[in-house]
């Protein structure tokens, strides 16, 4: 007979015993979402910890307590995957908008060395900067780029993806692609 565990479940309302049930069926979510959905769901059953994890195809009981307390806590918080590893970002939210601020401002020739900007120009000019950033490095630069949105033309610069100056007989109009989102992914 297994010990009595610590921190046992608490009940679910209906809105979380709904949510665990439609993502515990899911296809197309996360597979760690959805074995800690089953998880959850099985000890809410009233199956051991042990007897949880076997079922959800995980080996460890341990590892269900910690789901049950993490879940007692967070609520479905809880079942969304956490950092696991791996390099923490140096860079924060304020980093990140100099980054960008710096893309959008077009680059002098006398100042930045270049009439458009790449990696390499746009790290020189960040780390040269008084109030920029002095260790960034390209590979930041390209991450920051592309979760912005942003992609590298034939034009040989970075240019927001899905918008595009055209030349009309009015002059010149800003097109934005609204299907640029899905072409991403």
């Amino acid at each position: 007979m297994s010990r009595c565990p610590i921190d046992p479940l608490r009940p679910l309302t209906d809105a979380e015993s709904q949510a665990l049930t439609q993502l515990s069926r899911s296809h197309s979510a996360p597979a760690s979402g959805v074995a800690r959905a089953a998880i959850v769901l099985a000890v809410a059953r009233g199956a051991g910890y042990q007897q949880a994890a076997r079922a959800a195809g995980r080996r460890s009981g341990d590892a269900v307590s910690r789901l049950v307390s993490r879940f007692n806590r967070e609520g479905l918080a809880a079942l969304r995957p956490r950092h696991a590893g791996g390099r923490r970002r140096v860079y924060g939210a304020p980093e990140r908008g100099r980054i960008l601020a710096a893309v959008a401002r077009v680059p002098t020739p006398q100042r930045d060395g270049t009439a458009s900007w790449s990696l390499a120009t746009l790290q020189k000019s960040l780390r040269s900067a008084p109030d920029g950033l002095p260790a960034v490095s390209t590979f930041t630069l390209w991450q920051v780029l592309h979760e912005a949105g942003y992609a590298y033309q034939r034009t040989r610069s970075w240019c927001p993806t899905g918008q595009a100056l055209r030349k009309r007989k009015g002059g010149v109009a800003a097109v934005t692609d609204p299907d640029a989102a899905p072409k991403k992914s």
